[in-house]
C-alpha cells in the first residue's frame, strides 16, 4: 500500500528486489534474463517506432545496446568458449551496429532483423538448461550444429559484406 502511494519507494523496493534476485541466480539464469531484456527492449522500440514516440524508441534501443555491450558481451568467455564465443561476439557486434543504425534511420526492418538473430540464440540458451523431453521414436544420431554458430556466422558474413 505504501509503495503504491510513493513511486520512489516502489522503485527502490523493485531495485533491491532485482539486486537480491541477481545474487541468488546462476550464470545461466542471468544470461537468459539478458536475452529476454534485449528482445523486450527491441519489441518496445518497435512499438514506439510505430506510434511515433521518438523518446521511447531511443530509450528502448539504448537499453538493448547496453544489455548487449555490458551484459552479453562481457559474459563471453573467449578462452573456454572457443569458436562459439567468437561467433557470438561477432553476432553481438553486428547487432549493436544494426541497432544504432536502426535508431538513426527509424528502420523497423533492422530492429526485426536483430530480434530475429537474437531470438534463436535465446531459445537455444533456454533449452540448454531445460532440454525438451526425449521422444521415444526419435532417431538417435549426431546432434545438429548449434543455431548460435550458424546464425553468428551468417551475421558476421553479412556484416563483412556491408563494408561498415
Amino acid at each position: 500500500m505504501f509503495a503504491a502511494r510513493n513511486p520512489r519507494a516502489a522503485s527502490a523496493y523493485q531495485r533491491i528486489n532485482v539486486e537480491t534476485s541477481m545474487h541468488t541466480m546462476d550464470q545461466h539464469q542471468l544470461v537468459s534474463l539478458l536475452y529476454q531484456g534485449v528482445l523486450s527492449s527491441i519489441a518496445t522500440a518497435r512499438g514506439a517506432l510505430v506510434r511515433g514516440d521518438v523518446p521511447a524508441k531511443c530509450s528502448s534501443i539504448s537499453k538493448a545496446v547496453r544489455i548487449i555491450e555490458e551484459g552479453l558481451m562481457t559474459a563471453l568467455d573467449k578462452d573456454a568458449g572457443g569458436e562459439i564465443a567468437l561467433n557470438l561476439e561477432a553476432l553481438y557486434d553486428y547487432s549493436l551496429r544494426r541497432l544504432i543504425l536502426a535508431n538513426s534511420r527509424n528502420d523497423d526492418a533492422m530492429l526485426a532483423e536483430v530480434a530475429g538473430l537474437i531470438e534463436p540464440i535465446a531459445q537455444s540458451w533456454h533449452q540448454i538448461k531445460n532440454p525438451a523431453p526425449a521422444q521415444p521414436d526419435a532417431p538417435q544420431g549426431p546432434l545438429p550444429t548449434p543455431p548460435a554458430t550458424t546464425v553468428a556466422s551468417r551475421a558476421a558474413a553479412r556484416f563483412a559484406t556491408m563494408g561498415a
